[in-house]
């Protein structure tokens, strides 16, 4: 399962305390700016998707996966120490979070995104998911940076009113509510992660606050994705890249 290679680059699942301590240091780099091991509680819980060169074998993106039968366990999820999220627990199918997405910050390929939500595909198709979720980070904790892409949020992307997660962390943004500016589509979708556009295309769907993680050094929006709403041809596209 999620063993994919295409193009330069393979995807498989972390076997190893080596596999893991790479992944730990690759979201070191990529949230702190230097080296060291990015490690919490819910590594042990979670399958660990490793993409490397297929060459050299260098890691160059990763990311973790906790699955969930259903809406019941939300509370268990690593998003739920910053959201409330009972208006989730109803949810009948099943769940996965992806949670400490990242790349490595030297690589700059388009393709390394493709490739990492081909390996998703494939594991949401095998395990028959039903709702991808987790946190969507903006780099650095000043707002200012990014008023335009949280404007267009407001505007198009806010989760639907059943599903809208509610204030828990102590420090939030609370876009919805204080934003009044229209956004400028070009500057929003510059500095909006890589990562939370692509769920965007998808049709996906945030909270109406980010939360202020400055531990991380990040800003950060919880972020939902109903698989039987993503466009077919969007679905297509991503099938082909996992088949």
């Amino acid at each position: 399962m999620l063993s994919l290679k295409k193009g330069r680059y393979v995807t498989r699942l972390a076997e190893t305390d080596a596999d893991l301590r790479a992944a730990q240091t690759l979201r070191h780099l990529s949230f702190h700016g230097h080296l060291g091991l990015d490690e919490d509680r819910y590594d042990d819980l979670c399958v660990h998707v490793l993409v490397e060169e297929a060459r050299s074998g260098r890691l160059v993106c990763c990311f973790r996966l906790l699955p969930f039968e259903n809406g019941a366990a939300i509370e268990r999820s690593y998003s739920a120490q910053y959201y409330e999220l009972s208006g989730l627990r109803d949810f009948e199918g099943p769940m996965v979070e992806m949670g400490r997405f990242c790349i490595h910050p030297e690589v700059q390929d388009p393709d390394i995104l493709r490739v990492a939500w081909g390996a998703m595909t494939s594991f949401v198709d095998e395990m028959g998911v039903e709702m991808l979720f987790g946190c969507s980070s903006f780099h650095g904790t000043d707002e200012e940076n990014y008023l335009d892409s949280f404007a267009m949020l407001r505007d198009r992307h806010l989760a639907p009113k059943r599903w809208l997660p509610r204030v828990k962390a102590p420090q939030v943004f609370r876009f919805a509510e204080r934003l009044r500016r229209k956004p400028d589509a070009k500057l929003a979708m510059r500095h909006m992660p890589p990562l939370l556009r692509t769920y965007l295309m998808m049709g996906g769907w945030v909270s109406d606050h980010a939360v202020v993680d400055r531990q991380m050094n990040t800003l950060h929006v919880f972020t939902g994705l109903e698989i039987a709403a993503i466009p077919p041809a969007r679905k297509k596209l991503l099938r082909a890249v996992a088949g």
